[in-house]
């Protein structure tokens, strides 16, 4: 794998997967996976069945029989959708990826949804089709400036989950991240991820020796305290608030219905900033309350230059005006791209199938080109 420390940092709107945290700105058959009830992170799924006697009735979010709903019932299905959002950084997608492919728990479907890469990361996605364990998915749009939430959007409309999982380029993911997230949801919550920060340095070993997940004493780290995965504890962290300092979609998950009720992101935002927390208000708004998922759905951020601190961002205008007139619906959201994928979007294994069962050209037909060229 070629060890390319990162993106091209001249645009002050990359990475397109961005982080509003105050300090770092920084189809083949249906494979359903029916989720086992005896989870393999016994831990959180212990924790959650507690946390259905959790009274929260004082926030006013909804009434205690809501409130103790559990994920799905028993038995059922629940698919997990994680939506990938990336901008011309192939060698940390396939981190990314090849790091959600080794999961104790897979999802249904992992989604790229892409903001006008060049020709590498489609290349790139359909190399790691070949094999890859889950439904992969390939959205691309032209490259229009920084439009994050119009690929997200698109991702959240293609997506035949449940749940989704929102996960930047450049995060990746340990190993129990699917099954945290899933132990974790609850009907009338979103989760809000952490991640543990890296530098150059790490980046660049990361990059030439494939996914791993950083230690707590790893030299050029930072909030390695994110590098914790102890399940029995993140109880303590999870009690449901509308804070909105850290809210940041790099790590991020929400119930698909809740999403779409919200309209999804707000594409009047463009360029940098803030379309998370303005999802997130909508959402307070709309009752449902924000999770911190803490010792748990651990991914790490692949360092970069970027160039985010802005003077007079009309996003941060757009974000008031939201808080102001206490907003549940953006305008321009989510609706706009579901005619666009009424239809399930092209299963990339079905692609990479679909070439592999060609016939192969005769060499003699090939010669008689060749000629006929000359």
């Amino acid at each position: 794998m070629p060890a390319s420390i990162e993106p091209d940092a001249t645009r002050n709107d990359y990475p397109r997967g961005h982080h509003t945290d105050g300090k770092y700105r920084d189809d083949l058959p249906d494979e359903r996976l029916e989720w086992s009830s005896a989870s393999k992170t016994s831990g959180l799924d212990g924790l959650a069945e507690r946390d259905r006697a959790l009274d929260v009735s004082a926030c006013g979010w909804r009434s205690r029989q809501q409130q103790s709903a559990r994920i799905v019932n028993p038995g059922q299905p629940m698919r997990i959708s994680v939506a990938v959002i990336t901008y011309n950084w192939p060698e940390a997608l396939e981190l990314v990826l090849r790091a959600l492919a080794n999961q104790t728990e897979l999802p249904y479907e992992v989604i790229v949804t892409d903001d006008g890469s060049q020709p590498a990361t489609r290349e790139l996605l359909l190399r790691l089709a070949r094999d890859y364990p889950v439904r992969l998915v390939h959205l691309w749009q032209p490259d229009d400036g920084a439009r994050m939430s119009r690929a997200r959007n698109r991702a959240i409309a293609a997506a035949r989950g449940d749940y989704v999982i929102l996960l930047d380029g450049d995060m990746v993911a340990e190993r129990h991240f699917i099954a945290d997230h899933r132990a974790f949801a609850r009907r009338g919550c979103f989760a809000q991820g952490s991640r543990v920060l890296t530098d150059a340095s790490s980046v660049k070993d990361m990059l030439g020796r494939g996914p791993s997940f950083p230690e707590f004493f790893r030299r050029g780290i930072d909030r390695r305290r994110h590098t914790l995965r102890l399940p029995l504890l993140a109880r303590l962290f999870a009690r449901p608030s509308t804070r909105q300092r850290g809210i940041k979609s790099c790590n991020m998950a929400f119930w698909r219905d809740d999403l779409l009720r919200l309209n999804g992101f707000n594409e009047t935002m463009t360029g940098w900033g803030r379309e998370d927390t303005e999802l997130a208000v909508r959402a307070f708004h709309a009752g449902v309350a924000r999770r911190d998922l803490r010792l748990g759905g651990l991914a790490v951020h692949l360092y970069h230059r970027t160039r985010k601190h802005l003077v007079d961002n009309p996003n941060d205008r757009i974000l008031e005006e939201t808080k102001r007139l206490g907003l549940i619906r953006c305008e321009r959201g989510v609706e706009q791209c579901m005619l666009e994928f009424a239809e399930a979007p092209t299963d990339l294994r079905a692609v990479h199938l679909a070439a592999s069962s060609l016939p192969p050209v005769p060499l003699a037909r090939i010669a008689v080109g060749q000629a006929a060229v000359a």
